[in-house]
């Protein structure tokens, strides 16, 4: 438990940071619809005037930028795009940060096992992401609802903040993966955060070019497409089993490579 306590406070700092963040930019948002809001439908006139590289970058897609809740659901990349990054840092940094800082003589010698530091290792990024969702699911029920004068998202809004939890898991446990796998610890940080950025490019390209959608389940910046779920309220079955495979696979990677690595203090 002690450990678990341990890792929660020297990550509390970073968790403030990225809360504070998110809840900036869901009321900057809200107060840029504010304004695009009266132009109506010349607004969707305008931004379908762009490229189709910048829509893809900017997420908007088929959606009623008109509307807040297709608003809303533009600035659902950016939240995968900040808390996927958010998730695959800590994931990598908590697994590979005792043989960075030289700290791993006072943690890996102590009567515990290994599995079990891992354990709570996880429980605290499950912990920080949870908290970092949290507050972006209430930062938009607040926001949305001071700025809404149509009919509620609410639950729009809760659906989106699930897939966003799951994607979080995602490459939390991609990261945590790779770092038990790299041996160049100190580099398991960059190369998480180059593999989520390369996925979010794969997404783009896959706007643009319909003849590579089949690269779709590589990314999961694919799997819960917003505009599906605030058109269908729901998610793909297939999607939800790639995720939970991932989330599996990966862990499981973590524990094995873990268990057998040897330390270096």
């Amino acid at each position: 438990m002690n450990i678990l306590i341990r890792e929660l406070q020297a990550n509390l700092k970073s968790l403030t940071i990225w809360s504070t963040g998110m809840i900036f930019l869901i009321y900057a948002g809200m107060i840029k619809y504010s304004g695009f809001a009266g132009a109506g439908e010349s607004v969707n006139e305008l931004f379908n005037q762009f490229p189709s590289a910048v829509k893809s970058i900017l997420g908007l897609g088929n959606l009623d930028i008109s509307s807040i809740a297709g608003f809303y659901a533009v600035f659902y990349l950016y939240f995968m795009l900040l808390a996927g990054l958010h998730a695959v840092m800590l994931g990598a940094e908590i697994i590979s940060k005792e043989e960075h800082d030289k700290t791993a003589d006072f943690l890996f010698v102590k009567p515990v096992l290994r599995s079990k530091i891992v354990t709570y290792k996880l429980t605290a990024v499950l912990f920080n992401i949870l908290v970092l969702n949290l507050t972006t699911l209430i930062a938009s029920l607040v926001f949305v609802d001071m700025f809404n004068t149509g009919k509620a998202i609410d639950n729009i809004i809760f659906q989106l903040m699930l897939a966003l939890f799951i994607i979080q898991l995602i490459f939390a446990a991609m990261g945590a993966g790779i770092a038990a796998v790299t041996k160049n610890i100190k580099k398991a940080t960059s190369l998480s955060a180059a593999i989520l950025m390369t996925a979010f490019i794969i997404s783009v390209a896959i706007d643009l070019y319909k003849k590579i959608d089949f690269l779709t389940y590589v990314t999961p910046f694919k799997y819960f497409p917003a505009a599906d779920i605030v058109m269908t309220s729901s998610y793909k079955t297939s999607s939800l089993i790639i995720s939970f495979i991932l989330i599996t696979f990966f862990t499981f990677i973590t524990y094995l490579f873990m268990d057998k690595r040897d330390i270096q203090i």
